[in-house]
């Protein structure tokens, strides 16, 4: 008996053997197919470095200084997260908060904050329950070749003023 068992389970384990490695055969051949992945495979995406922050913030921060107000400056990624936040010494506290929306609003629809006062304006005030919408002007989206990367934003002055001092930093970053 104890001989029968022993056959028995070493053709069970010799056909399993078997058709691990037909399985391993067809996997060999599927992955010698397939193209391999490359790092030039994959897509590239812009995105915001420190030295482009420094660039875009010291033009604003000189920008305030020329028309002597003091503001909070703000910098976002595409996803609204937070990149640079600065607030001037004679700003109030509520600029950062405003700052912060008014980037994330940039960001997010790619639009200056401007078009959302705009909008509201107009009498589309539903508008205000989207996700990151913020209504004052001062907050500019950062796109390169036609996408966005992110936003920029000053408060603590007049929204015109605002706007003035992001478009200072957006046009040293792209030397206009």
């Amino acid at each position: 008996m104890a001989s029968k068992r022993f056959i028995w389970q070493t053709t069970k384990a010799i056909g399993s053997i078997l058709r691990m490695r037909k399985l391993l055969l067809v996997v060999l051949s599927f992955i010698t197919v397939l193209p391999s992945a490359s790092a030039t495979d994959f897509p590239t995406k812009k995105y915001l470095d420190l030295a482009s922050i420094k660039i875009m913030v010291a033009a604003a921060e000189a920008e305030a200084k020329k028309r002597n107000v003091e503001v909070t400056i703000c910098v976002v990624d595409d996803s609204g997260n937070l990149l640079f936040l600065e607030k001037g010494d004679g700003a109030s506290f509520g600029s950062i908060q405003f700052a912060q929306k008014k980037a994330r609003h940039a960001a997010a629809y790619g639009s200056p904050s401007k078009d959302a006062a705009e909008h509201v304006k107009s009498g589309s005030v539903e508008a205000l329950a989207f996700p990151d919408f913020f209504p004052n002007q001062g907050g500019l989206p950062i796109k390169v070749d036609g996408k966005t990367i992110g936003g920029m934003a000053a408060s603590g002055a007049k929204s015109e003023i605002d706007e003035a001092i992001v478009q200072a930093g957006l046009d040293a970053l792209f030397k206009k």
